[in-house]
């Protein structure tokens, strides 16, 4: 595990005016094998310097209160142990950051507008443990508070727990308590809403719970990870940061989770000349502390000359040179040729065979809460030979209270109880919302006349000749006199061009006709002209929610039946049933990293009013099937259909309708232009307790 040292800072000085001071250099240079780093201030330093230190990544960070920046950003030394240092600014504090290649102790002193810092190695490895790691607080600060607490995944997959404090002078203490992470933030409040458990399973790192409450006149932060881990904890600011990252563990290595290298201990330099092999064994394990327990049969000498490797390494190829093999529990590593550590091990196995096989049974009964005691049944402990259950093992199960009573040794117990607990969880419950959206746009024009010419015999008129216009060639027939009554007036006489516009929808046209006659009332020249415009806009707006468990399949769906005749010689004529229905059907899975994976089906069908069969049934269909993958509350477009339509239709006479201008007479014009679009667009929730509350 890493672990961060500390340093208590000095008593706090009272608070004074921001003064103008500022650091004009920062120099380093190595003294009696330490490295000594001397910050320059325009003016003597006011109150007292803040420090802590970080053993991963190796860093040392001395605060000046009331100081600014004069210098530039970043410095590189390279001397010894101290790579470089950065300065930051924050407010009116300075932060000096010291990079190092590995953890070193380090002292201050102020000599008027001096401050060094003396960076040293750390002291000898001792059997004690170490210290709780802690950031250095100020002596008699007011009481501090938690303003927020949030979690994040590194792109690593490191969890990472970030705490916003109200002021960058909370002591912390950091120490590791079993298989937890405890951290606490001395004289430090912290309001309701932010004491409370989250769970951040589903975020897929090391880390399971982050459980914060108050302890006294301290917050206490509980962290539980999972598995083999590391921690990390540094400040900038008013922030903290503690990052939890997953190792992979490897029951030969000798130094666990030091990234991706094989060889990872301390380094050393070996020189012998035919030295007995039990020795080298005892001078690695004098330099390590390791305790190395070396078999009988480990005998004979080696010559070797090893400069500055890893001690693991070294170990390992004194072991390849011999022929012999390791085997590590705890600090202690036992050796012996590769052939009786073999022979040991399978008689270790053989022994726990036997054992089993005379081990007392006990008896336990399990609790299934959120799953099918019959499934896991049938699923896991039924088969014999695929069971995690001994060959005595027996499980019974009792679906009226949902139990499984399982009988068998006390470490298969335990290892049915460990997989329980992993099977048996509260299945995540979703909340799907679609939304379908159909437009449509349209627009005709029909343009139409009918004109005729005719002489009107037994029926004269006394007057002088004129035009007479009005709405249709039967109306102003009537009204210019030329017929006693309306319905008398036989205009199919007098129609030599017949090209009136159609309807649209059940719509007719509007008309304008006139009348041109002889004052004796004995020839006509008469002309309707029809017109009709159409513009329409329409949206249908349909919004399916369905709500269900983690995999497991919804459908719901909303239309009518409509029904139709079908007949066969035989059978004869019966009546049957079609759906056309608004209808969705989705089966949600909620991935590790908080995602939703969908496999959906979306119908949009109506009865159509366009097509028309002999058993007077047509179904406009609108389907979409597919699987997708979308981010917890995030919307995506499944799918969409665009149409349009436009036509242009010219009924005429030959050759007349094609003369300039007086043509408009001899034909008739229609033009349509119709647009539908269709638009699906759907919207998974994982739901929480808070939100199923809303």
């Amino acid at each position: 595990m890493s672990s961060v040292t500390a340093r208590a800072q000095q008593p706090a000085a009272p608070a004074a005016a921001p003064a103008k001071n500022s650091i004009e250099s920062v120099q380093a240079s190595q003294s009696n094998g330490n490295v000594v780093v001397k910050v320059l201030l325009k003016e003597p330093l006011v109150g007292s310097l803040g420090s802590f230190s970080v053993s991963n990544p190796a860093r040392v960070a001395i605060d000046f209160p009331a100081t600014a920046n004069g210098t530039q950003g970043s410095v590189s030394f390279n001397e010894g142990d101290l790579r470089s240092a950065n300065l930051v600014q924050v407010a009116d504090r300075t932060r000096v950051v010291l990079n190092l290649l590995r953890p070193l102790t380090y002292t201050t002193q102020v000599n008027g507008r001096e401050v060094l810092i003396t960076l040293a190695n750390l002291p000898a490895r001792s059997q004690e443990p170490a210290p709780a790691a802690r950031f250095a607080e100020q002596q008699g600060a007011s009481t501090h508070s938690v303003r927020d607490i949030s979690f994040r995944r590194g792109k690593d997959g490191e969890g990472r727990i970030v705490v916003d404090l109200s002021d960058p002078n909370a002591g912390i203490d950091i120490r590791q308590q079993g298989a937890s992470l405890v951290v606490d933030f001395l004289k430090t409040t912290v309001p309701e809403r932010l004491s409370r458990r989250l769970d951040v399973t589903d975020f897929a790192t090391p880390v399971n719970t982050v459980v914060t409450s108050a302890q006294g006149d301290s917050v206490r932060m509980v962290i539980t990870p999972k598995g083999l881990w590391e921690h990390n904890a540094y400040q900038t600011d008013n922030q903290f940061v503690v990052e939890v990252k997953a190792l992979k563990e490897d029951p030969n290595k000798l130094v666990q989770g030091a990234g991706n290298k094989k060889f990872n201990g301390e380094k050393l330099s070996l020189n012998f000349q035919n030295i007995d092999v039990r020795s080298v064994l005892a001078a690695i394990a004098e330099f390590t502390n390791f305790n190395i327990v070396t078999s009988d049969a480990v005998s004979g000498s080696l010559t070797l000359r090893l400069k500055d490797i890893p001690w693991d390494q070294a170990l390992n190829i004194i072991l390849q040179a011999k022929g012999l093999d390791m085997r590590k529990n705890g600090n202690v590593i036992w050796v012996a040729p590769r052939d009786e550590l073999a022979a040991r091990e399978k008689l270790e196995l053989d022994s726990q065979a036997q054992i089993g096989d005379i081990e007392p049974l006990r008896t336990e009964s399990f609790q299934i809460n959120y799953h099918s005691a019959k499934a896991i049944y049938d699923g896991i402990l039924k088969d014999k030979e695929k069971t995690i259950l001994s060959k005595r093992g027996v499980v019974v199960m009792d679906e009226r209270s949902n139990k499984l009573i399982v009988s068998d040794v006390p470490a298969r117990l335990d290892d049915v109880r460990r997989l329980l607990s992993e099977i048996d969880v509260a299945v995540k419950q979703v909340l799907i919302e679609s939304q379908i959206v159909e437009a449509s746009d349209s627009f005709a024009r029909n343009l139409g006349v009918r004109l005729g010419f005719m002489g009107l015999l037994g029926n004269t008129y006394s007057g002088n000749s004129k035009l007479t216009v009005g709405a249709g060639i039967e109306g102003t027939g009537y009204a210019a006199g030329l017929t006693t009554t309306q319905a008398t007036w036989n205009t199919s006489n007098v129609q030599n061009v017949n090209l009136a516009a159609p309807s649209i929808n059940g719509k007719s046209a509007g008309v304008l006709s006139a009348v041109l006659y002889n004052s004796s009332g004995t020839r006509f020249v008469d002309l309707e002209l029809s017109a009709l415009e159409a513009d329409g806009r329409g949206k249908v707006v349909s919004r399916p929610r369905v709500m269900t468990a983690d995999q497991n399949e919804a459908v719901i769906e909303q239309g009518v039946d409509v029904p139709y005749q079908s007949c066969s010689g035989n059978s004869g004529c019966s009546v049957s049933y079609r759906k056309a229905v608004l209808s969705m059907k989705v089966r949600p899975q909620v991935t590790p990293d908080g995602r939703i994976a969908m496999t959906v089906d979306v119908n949009k069908d109506s009865v159509s009013s366009s097509v028309s069969t002999s058993s007077g049934l047509a179904i406009d269909t609108k389907h979409v099937s597919t699987r997708v993958l979308v981010d917890n509350g995030g919307t995506v477009v499944l799918g969409g259909i665009y149409q349009q339509d436009i036509r242009n239709n010219t009924t005429k006479i030959p050759w007349l309708g094609d003369l300039p201008v007086l043509g408009y007479l001899f034909r008739e014009n229609e033009r349509s232009d119709s647009k539908t679009e269709l638009m699906i667009f759907i919207t998974p929730r994982i739901l929480t307790d808070q939100t199923a509350a809303r």
